[in-house]
């Protein structure tokens, strides 16, 4: 091997060109690791190590690594241009395949992340109903942004970086996840000034903790009638935890949904669904701007990421790998006598050291011991070939 590409000398360039040696801060505590390629679900690093990727590549690798048929449609679609400053056929192309897989949206907008997509979720709807309160939940990801960021430990709300400025949580009331009285005691206290509930429809962001029976058509009816709009953050749920996302899985409809991740097959897109009462007022005023919306790369992605969920059987395999991969690693937790839980949906579950009390909250998560399971996914799992991170 050239040594000027062992693992040790490219982590020491990453450092010297790039703060940290990583561009997105939840990769600090792998800052080390430096892939050269991926195919289906396995990874290769720079030493010529093999792993599982058990995260998708953070969810948007859902169809596998370098799918035959996205990388296909995506480099036939850019042979011929890449962002045009005007519309496309594949922009429409991508739009009516999302509004037909989904099938209870009315309109779609396409952009690139969904940090920035929840942004204008979150401004439609204040537009909508004239105020300026948005309620969410604790431990939930809804991006980076100053008035999204937040740190779930105590004292919370509070921001969660330096350089926040603390007055833009403001905008936001901050409450523990399945609990319907404190929904409609946050509507109480702010009477007439809450334009928007946002919430994962299953909490994955932080440690698959599934919603009570109820708790979701709840949230439909509180919003129904407080006059509020319901956002459904699909990120990480649309699109994998069932075709159709959390509508297909739990049968509540959302007013607005922003999906990422698995939308594009694993090549950069957001894209915000929703009524066509609220999705028209970007045309009516509300500003939703992006140079790179709905680029080609991204609408061809799109387009044939929701070809393949149609064409093929894509959720039946993961239902099926992922029911035997939980049930795999009950039936070796209980044979070795470990302390531990596996939570969540066969699309996506998590693995928690904690004794096995029921999770419906974030509040819950602190008696996991955290710190065993970053050293299991840092370590045992890495040296097994198992990728976690």
């Amino acid at each position: 091997m050239n040594p000027t590409q062992t693992r040790s000398d490219l982590t020491t360039r990453f450092a010297a060109a790039i703060p940290g040696g990583v561009n997105s801060n939840v990769r600090l505590e792998v800052a080390d690791v430096i892939f050269t390629r991926g195919e289906g679900p396995r990874l290769w690093d720079v030493d010529g190590n093999q792993y599982l990727d058990y995260v998708l590549g953070q969810g948007p690798a859902f169809l596998g690594h370098a799918h035959p048929r996205m990388t296909s449609a995506v480099a036939d679609a850019i042979s011929r241009g890449m962002t045009y400053g005007a519309q496309s056929t594949v922009e429409l192309a991508a739009a009516e395949r999302i509004l037909h897989t989904l099938g209870w949206a009315d309109m779609v907008r396409i952009g690139m992340t969904s940090t920035e997509t929840v942004q204008a979720a979150l401004r439609v709807s204040r537009a909508a109903t004239g105020r300026p309160l948005f309620l969410r939940f604790r431990g939930q990801y809804h991006g980076w942004l100053d008035n999204v960021l937040v740190s779930p430990m105590e004292p919370w709300p509070s921001p969660a970086s330096p350089g926040q400025v603390p007055q833009a949580l403001d905008e936001s009331v901050t409450i523990e996840w399945n609990d319907l009285a404190a929904v409609q005691e946050a509507f109480d206290a702010h009477p007439g000034r809450i334009a928007a509930i946002i919430t994962e429809p299953v909490m994955l962001n932080a440690g698959s903790i599934l919603p009570d029976p109820g708790f979701l058509e709840g949230l439909r009816e509180i919003a129904n009638r407080e006059g509020a709009v319901l956002i459904f953050d699909e990120t990480i749920t649309g699109f994998r935890i069932d075709r159709r996302g959390a509508v297909g899985k739990f049968d509540v409809v959302p007013d607005l949904a922003v999906y990422g991740k698995a939308v594009a097959g694993g090549f950069p897109a957001s894209v915000l669904a929703g009524r066509a009462d609220l999705m028209s007022l970007f045309a009516n005023g509300v500003n939703h701007s992006g140079t790179f919306n709905a680029n080609v790369l991204s609408c061809a992605a799109i387009a044939e990421a929701m070809a393949i969920m149609e064409e093929e059987p894509v959720h039946d395999r993961v239902v099926r790998t992922g029911t035997a991969l939980i049930d795999g690693i009950r039936g070796l937790l209980a044979e070795l006598d470990v302390k531990a839980q596996v939570r969540g949906l066969p699309a996506a579950f998590h693995l928690a050291f904690d004794e096995e009390r029921p999770v419906r909250c974030y509040r819950d998560l602190l008696h996991a011991d955290a710190a065993r399971y970053r050293s299991f996914a840092a370590s045992t799992a890495r040296d097994a070939g198992l990728w976690l991170a």
